[in-house]
């Protein structure tokens, strides 16, 4: 787990808003489950697109504009969850909610969302922060649920 400090917190932060992680429209977005997500209290107004197979995140992407907190933490939760299983994944997005609500979490799972750490002081940015995984969480759940339907 690597340290991070308040400057290199936001100079990933800024890296993520400035290069971010499969931020476009797949050209096969048919292909992909989507959702629309949108925030009342900030510009945020994202479209993501997760493809899940065999119960593994094959790849994810998110189309858009929002803040810097938004497109970031977006960006650093489909970078991550990349060939994850769906089950790993919710877990992630457990934890990550944890820390955002000021709960005790596991550190060691976050690797690099750790840096939104401190968004627990801004309690206006926690939508921003949690946006994308809120619509990745509930992705997944869809696609669990089809699963389930399926078998």
């Amino acid at each position: 787990m690597p340290i991070f400090n308040n400057e290199l917190m936001r100079a990933t932060i800024l890296t993520h808003y400035e290069n971010p992680y499969h931020k476009e429209t797949p050209q096969n977005a048919d292909e992909f489950m989507q959702i629309h997500l949108t925030s009342s209290g900030c510009i945020d107004n994202l479209t993501l697109y997760l493809k899940v197979k065999d119960n593994k995140v094959i790849t994810g992407y998110f189309d858009g504009f929002g803040c810097t907190i938004s497109i970031a933490s977006t960006s650093i939760l489909l970078e991550m969850i990349e060939g994850m299983n769906v089950d790993a994944v919710l877990k992630i997005i457990a934890e990550y909610k944890k820390m955002l609500n000021s709960e005790p979490y596991d550190i060691d799972i976050l690797n690099e969302a750790i840096v939104f750490a401190n968004t627990v002081r801004q309690p206006s940015r926690i939508r921003c922060a949690t946006i994308g995984w809120d619509g990745v969480a509930e992705l997944i759940t869809k696609h669990k649920e089809e699963e389930n339907h399926n078998d």
